[in-house]
């Protein structure tokens, strides 16, 4: 691969607990799926591929021309996925990846380029993330806020659902206040080198991976860095609940009619 060219993929699972087929939920006449990977197609990658393990979905995105590559239905997490998409490709150990998740059909093509560049302006990190200050109280304190803590170097320190770091003394006094910008949620938006995706699949879960459910823990403890880069525009919420749904159904709807009436 060229310098700096790299492959956008969009894991893409059928099944969700929370809200099952999320992959080609309807929005403005289109799946979900089909928003996400034009968002991509927007990037600068050089080869968007969606993976998925369901012909239902790889069926939805014919009408638009999109690269599908069928894997396997028994991987435990999206990484897991992206190491058979790597090696089904047969990319080299320092091809990058971005994994963009298929249920974020609102996201920056920018912030998909961001991630990438961390990557390659780190060549000794193997995995690079974004994220974003937190501003308010109730998402500190909310264990699906995900939070990272980063080093000078921009390296992730650790990642936690817990309120890290914790300001020992103005949290006894005023714990409704944030008065710095030392907190920062994690945006699950993530570069791979093909190497470390090889390695990841044959990890079992760390024991701080299991009690925080946080995936990239597992990267930390077997000692793999993780760049963190400041997102540069904001990253709108993905679709979780039919609540989401219904707002980014909203928002792009709006969206259309804007560009039917310019």
């Amino acid at each position: 691969m060229a310098a700096r060219e790299y492959i956008a993929v969009i894991p893409a699972r059928f099944a969700s607990s929370r809200l099952p087929g999320k992959p080609l939920a309807e929005i403005a006449g289109e799946p979900m799926v089909a928003h996400v990977w034009r968002r991509a197609c927007e990037s600068r990658a050089a080869r968007v591929v969606v993976a998925t393990d369901d012909a239902r979905i790889r069926e939805a995105l014919v009408p638009c021309g999109a690269e599908v590559l069928m894997t396997r239905a028994d991987h435990p997490s999206g990484t897991d996925r992206l190491g058979e998409v790597a090696e089904r490709l047969g990319l080299a150990d320092d091809a990058v990846l971005v994994n963009v998740q298929g249920d974020e059909p609102l996201i920056p093509p920018t912030l998909i380029d961001q991630v990438a560049d961390r990557l390659f302006d780190d060549p000794e990190a193997s995995i690079a993330t974004l994220a974003e200050p937190i501003a308010a109280v109730e998402a500190l304190f909310n264990p699906n806020v995900v939070k990272v803590v980063r080093a000078l170097s921009g390296r992730a320190l650790y990642f936690s659902r817990a309120p890290i770091p914790w300001d020992r003394d103005a949290f006894a006094a005023r714990p409704e206040l944030l008065e710095t910008d030392a907190w920062l949620r994690h945006i699950g938006l993530y570069a791979y080198r093909a190497g470390f995706l090889a390695d990841y699949r044959d990890w079992t879960p760390s024991p701080l991976e299991r009690l925080e459910h946080l995936e990239q823990l597992r990267a930390l403890h077997h000692g793999h860095a993780i760049q963190v880069a400041l997102a540069r525009e904001p990253h709108p919420a993905g679709v979780d609940t039919e609540e989401d749904l219904a707002r980014v159904r909203a928002l792009l709807a709006d969206a259309h009619d804007d560009k039917g009436g310019a």
